[in-house]
This record gives C-alpha cells, structure tokens and sequence, in this order.
C-alpha cells in the first residue's frame, strides 16, 4: 500500500485518497472548438516511467487536492504539495 504525505493531515494510507489525474497535462481551452484537440487530450496519453506529477484527492481526510511526485516503476513517493498552492 502506498502512503502519502498529506500536507494538512500527515501521513496517511492510500486508501483515504483518489487518483485524480496526470498533473502534467494543460486543459485545452473550454473555447477550443477542434474535436482533435479534445480527442487527443482526452485519449492520448504517454505512459510514464520513473519520476512523475499526480493529482491526488484526500477523500476521507481534510478533502484537499494535492499535487503528489510519485515514481511510477517503484511508487516510491517523493514528497506532495497542496495543488492550489502550486502555480499554473
């Protein structure tokens, strides 16, 4: 089981959280009327090894989104902020 740090809570066992998406991706614009551009946000995605950015949702703690470091062959975890402290 994975434990993450919460930055409000401390740390705390995976199954208080939810995957909430690849921190690393950027939204098309809600304005972008090309269904290519959605498609390909939506659909196509790298599979990363090693060293990656997650959203993390803390669903049965302090209900905080967190931006969490998370190498993908070793799940080790590297340390987590709170997402809206990180800017865009």
């Amino acid at each position: 089981m994975l434990r993450i740090p919460c930055p409000v809570c401390g740390l705390r066992d995976e199954s208080e959280f939810t995957y909430g998406a690849d921190a690393t991706l950027r939204r098309p614009d809600m304005n972008e009327a090309d269904p290519r551009v959605w498609h390909d946000y939506v659909f196509i995605r790298e599979n990363p090894r090693g060293r990656h950015r997650e959203h993390w949702h803390h669903v049965s703690g302090c209900r905080q989104w967190l931006l969490v470091e998370r190498d993908t062959l070793t799940h080790e975890i590297f340390g987590s902020l709170l997402a809206r402290e990180v800017a865009i």
